[in-house]
């Protein structure tokens, strides 16, 4: 039976070659363990059409990730001297010049096949995978190959993965933004919640 990532299940850990600000170097993902958040972020190749308008946004916004203490790793099955064209490449050419975070080469696949995104061409599937301190996956969803993902989807999932981690016995309704109201975990402390929103329906 495949043993696929699972929420709560460690993430697994990897050791490859990164590029960062046209240097190239060795990078762990358990470098992280203990110190920030991770969100890992497979795109299935450099230059492909969707890819960059996802990686350049995400650049866009870094300072958003900083703040929550969370890295973002990019990763594709591409070798680190592609990822240094693709980094060189200006965005009016479909590059990432100036991308603020580590692109990551998985040359030899087992990266992508181990987070099960790999497919029988050869490439990642669009995944999204969010890692807290401790290792520990907490969120994962995987896109079609043709659809973008949304960055302020990515950020409030993050958010409230944070917040119930430091407030336990509360929970995040649907679309909870960070002020909003929240509910308690336990089912019958929910109720409150649930006659004060759904109350008014009876009327």
């Amino acid at each position: 039976m495949t043993n696929y990532p699972q929420v709560g299940k460690s993430a697994p850990n990897f050791i490859t070659v990164a590029v960062y600000k046209k240097k190239l170097g060795k990078i762990r993902l358990s470098d992280y363990r203990g110190k920030k958040y991770v969100i890992l972020i497979f795109y299935p190749a450099n230059f492909t059409p969707v890819s960059p308008t996802e990686l350049i946004a995400l650049s866009d916004r870094i300072k958003e990730f900083r703040k929550l203490s969370t890295q973002i790793l990019a990763i594709s099955v591409d070798s680190p001297f592609s990822h240094l064209r693709y980094l060189l490449s200006s965005r009016d050419e479909g590059g990432l010049q100036g991308l603020n975070y580590p692109l990551v080469s998985d040359l030899t696949q087992n990266i992508t096949n181990n987070y099960k995104l790999l497919t029988e061409d050869g490439i990642a599937l669009p995944g999204v995978f969010i890692i807290d301190k401790e290792g520990v996956i907490q969120y994962y969803n995987v896109n079609n190959l043709l659809c973008g993902r949304s960055i302020n989807e990515i950020l409030r999932i993050l958010k409230s993965i944070q917040y119930i981690k430091e407030h336990p016995g509360q929970a995040c309704p649907v679309e909870w933004e960070s002020g909003d109201q929240l509910l308690y975990s336990h089912p019958l402390k929910a109720t409150f919640y649930f006659k004060e929103f759904y109350s008014s329906e009876k009327n």
